[in-house]
This record gives C-alpha cells, sequence and structure tokens, in this order.
C-alpha cells in the first residue's frame, strides 16, 4: 500500500444522498426457489462526502432491489414487497444523509444498520404488511448506499476500495464489529496484494430454462443462447450453477444428471464444476442425502464434479436448529446464503454443520469483507453469488471475487436474462460482461473506489 498522509479523524463526512430507480424487462423469466422473475429494478445511488482535508467526492452504487429472493412472501404480491423496498431507499437516504461524523465506509454503516433495521420497521407499519420486511431485504436497500460511501471513500484518496481496509484507515481492528476473537487482526490480510486477471464463471441454469432442445416451448430468437448447450459452445462453459426444486426429489435428481450429460457431450474435455442450488425449499437433510447419493449412483462423475451445495433448508436458522448439515457436509461443503445476514448467524450455521458461506455484494460491501474475514478465520468455504446483478452493480459483485483471498468464482446471470441492462458497460470491461472462455476478466479492476464509474 503507497504511503499516505493521513491526518485525523479518519474518513468521510457525508454531505449529500441521492438515489433513483431503473426499472428492466427480462428477455426470459429466471426460476429459482419456485417463483420465476421477469424483470428488475435497480436501485442506484450517488453520495457526495467530505474529507477531513475539505476535499469533495462523490461515489456511486447500485443493486437490484431482489425482492422475490429478499422478501419472499405467500401472501404479499411481486409489486407489494417492491413497493416496500422502494419505501425504505428514501429513509435510509435520509438517514445516511443525516450521519454527521467523519468514519470509513465500514464505521458508518455499523452505526447506521440498527437505524436501518429500525425504518424497515417503522414501513412495515405504515405500509400494514402482513410479513415485516426482514433483515436480509433491508440489507438488500442499504447495500447501494453502502457501495456508494465506499466508492467515494476510495475516491476521495485515489485508491482501490480493497486498499482502504487497513486499521489505521479504519480506525478500528477487527475486534470491533467481529468481536474479541478478532483483536488486533485487519480486513486487509484478508484482500489479495492485486486483483485477480480473471475469475471462473457459473453459468445458472434456472428451473424453467431449456437444458435440451426439446424443452423448448419457443425460441426468443434474440441472437443470444437459448439451450444449455448453445451457452456452453458460444462462452466456453466450464462452470455450472444448477437451480433445483428442493420439493421434488426425481425432478431434481433427472435435473442434475440431465445437465452433467449434455455438459460432458458438448464439452468433453473439461473438468465440470457444478454449484446445487436448493434455494432453502428442502425440507430436511435427509432429502439432500438421498439426492446425493442417488447423482452419485446415476452419474458417478457429476457427483463428483459437484463443487457445493447452497442454502438446502430454511434460512431462519434458530428456527430450524435441529436440521444439521453434518452428514451432507462430510460429502460436499454445505454453505450458507440467505440466512447470512450478521456473525452471530454464521457461528450458528457452523454449529450446525454447515461447512461454507456465500459472499454477496447485495448485503453490502461492508458486511461481505467482514464476513470473507470472519469465513476465513473460521477455515470455511467461501464463494461470491450473484442477484442477477448488471451494469455497476456486477463490477462491484466480481470485485469481491477477484481481490478477497480465497474466492475465484462468480455468478453473472444478468448477461442470461437481462442483457439490455448492461448495455453500456460491455466496450468499457472487456471479457467481464461477455466471455468467450468461462471466465470473467477482472485485472482491470483497479480504479479507484469500486472501479465502476471513474
Amino acid at each position: 500500500m503507497p504511503n499516505i498522509a493521513i491526518k485525523q479523524p479518519i474518513g468521510i463526512r457525508v454531505a449529500a444522498v441521492d438515489f433513483a430507480f431503473e426499472e428492466f424487462k427480462y428477455r426470459m423469466p429466471y426460476k429459482f426457489g419456485g417463483t420465476a422473475v421477469d424483470r428488475v429494478t435497480l436501485l442506484n445511488v450517488t453520495v457526495e462526502v467530505v474529507s477531513p482535508s475539505g476535499k469533495t467526492t462523490k461515489g456511486f452504487g447500485s443493486m437490484p432491489m431482489g425482492n422475490v429472493w429478499s422478501f419472499p412472501s405467500k401472501t404479499i404480491p411481486y409489486e407489494g414487497t417492491l413497493q416496500a423496498m422502494k419505501a425504505l431507499a428514501p429513509k435510509i437516504a435520509a438517514i445516511t444523509r443525516g450521519f454527521t461524523e467523519s468514519a470509513h465506509p465500514i464505521e458508518i454503516n455499523h452505526q447506521l444498520e440498527p437505524e436501518y433495521l429500525k425504518a424497515a420497521a417503522d414501513v412495515s407499519k405504515e405500509l400494514k404488511l402482513a410479513t415485516p420486511i426482514p433483515k436480509l431485504c433491508t440489507q438488500v436497500v442499504a447495500s447501494a448506499f453502502d457501495a456508494a460511501l465506499h466508492d467515494a471513500f476510495g475516491k476521495s484518496l485515489g485508491l482501490n476500495c480493497y486498499r482502504t481496509y487497513t486499521p489505521e484507515l479504519i480506525g478500528h481492528d477487527l475486534s470491533r464489529y467481529l468481536g474479541a476473537d478478532f483483536k488486533g487482526e485487519s480486513i486487509q490480510t484478508h484482500v489479495n496484494e492485486k486483483p485477480r486477471d480473471w475469475v471462473w464463471l457459473f453459468h445458472s441454469v434456472g428451473g424453467l430454462d431449456a437444458v435440451l432442445e426439446s424443452e423448448l416451448k419457443e425460441r426468443v430468437n434474440d441472437g443470444l443462447p437459448e439451450t444449455l448447450a448453445e451457452w456452453i459452445r458460444r462462452d466456453g462453459l466450464q462452470r455450472i450453477k444448477i437451480k433445483l426444486q428442493g420439493e421434488n426429489l426425481d425432478w431434481d435428481i433427472e435435473r442434475t444428471v440431465s445437465i452433467d450429460r449434455v455438459a460432458r457431450e458438448t464439452r468433453p474435455d473439461v473438468e465440470w464444476a457444478y454449484c446445487c442450488d436448493f434455494n432453502e425449499a428442502c425440507a430436511n437433510v435427509d432429502y439432500v442425502l438421498e439426492f446425493l447419493a442417488k447423482v452419485k449412483e446415476r452419474a458417478p462423475k457429476g457427483f463428483e464434479s459437484i463443487l457445493y451445495l447452497e442454502q438446502p433448508t430454511r434460512r431462519d436458522l434458530k428456527a430450524d436448529s435441529g436440521n444439521h448439515m453434518h452428514r451432507a457436509a462430510e460429502m460436499r461443503p454445505v454453505v450458507i446464503d440467505e440466512s447470512l445476514t450478521e456473525l452471530e448467524s454464521l457461528l450458528l450455521a457452523r454449529e450446525m454443520g454447515y461447512t461454507g458461506a456465500c459472499l454477496k455484494a447485495c448485503k453490502g460491501q461492508s458486511h461481505a469483507v467482514l464476513m470473507a474475514a470472519a469465513g476465513r478465520k473460521y477455515g470455511m468455504f467461501l464463494c461470491v453469488q450473484d442477484l442477477t446483478c448488471p451494469g455497476a452493480s456486477l463490477i462491484h459483485s466480481a470485485g469481491l471475487a477477484a481481490n478477497l483471498a480465497g474466492l475465484s468464482t462468480i455468478e453473472s446471470n444478468a448477461r442470461q436474462y437481462v442483457p439490455a441492462a448492461n448495455a453500456g458497460w460491455i466496450e468499457r470491461f472487456p471479457g467481464l460482461f461477455d466471455t468467450r472462455d468461462g471466465k470473467l476478466a477482472t485485472a482491470r479492476l483497479t480504479e479507484p473506489g469500486l472501479s465502476a464509474v471513474s
């Protein structure tokens, strides 16, 4: 890290906060967790901050609202949960704008998250929601604001944000955020000296996606691939994320075996790797064990290619605390995704037999780097997952995979389902939004801040 003359107090002061929404339709639905999604609302945030020297800098953050994933509800329709998130955004903006201290973005988020959660409770009451806004959903809305602050702080120093995670710049060691076990430790020790030149792309196969030509009811005919084999050939794929139902064992087994067969027939020379994502739909670990046993029986190579299993059962770990994953984790790493909202949930998951965790930009940059440090300290398998992030949000997400130690893979679902939202970004970041070798190019993610907007 270059020598920087920094005067106390460390950090930035928030001067202004603005936000706007941006809407896109999917080219085809993406089904996961039993729901088909056909659109996305982006939350775009710009902040203006002032450094201790009086320098004014702007930062930008963007994130899909992801209400189907972060706020699932059987009683509130899609528009209702989206409206709740839209109503929460101005409250989070006002809270962030009202922060008068000078601090690092991680410290700002640490102090403001309790206020964000109170605001979410207020919105739930104001809108008379049958189900209150969950913490995960609040984090998704707040993540664009957090990203904008990290972007602004890095730019104010002329540094990529991954160079700003030293105790000197944060003002605290990790014990302030993660407890006594982390006294004297720094996030910076979990960051690569420079971003990886590339990371593996996990191509998602949603519940409605055609694996075989015979599964196509009608073609979109927009010039993009429409079957798995077509995607594999065009993009040189070597990694696949398999979206499963979690409540139809025969379908899940057949789907996995079919995907493995097509993958190996299309590219027999590849050392394939798969992620099997149940989106918390499995009733219990026995379902997972039977799934693994049957896949191993029918497709031994396919079974060996399963790199990890993602969130098999309910996200509420406390309510599901008897549903341990120890036996499944002996066969393959089992990671939490929706469950991971704070250190407490990570520690509880470990007790329940989970051996890994998903990091997501949509939970906040501050959250992601802290959970990466905790996961690495406890020897857990870590991966970066997507929220069908386009544009600046993909750059943000890819930055995690490229810069955090022990990580090397990422999804990039927007290129499949909502490529229109990537327009204007492809030429600026060659190989990141469009790939032909099964990898995403990340060597250029070295610009100040989050690298997305100069």
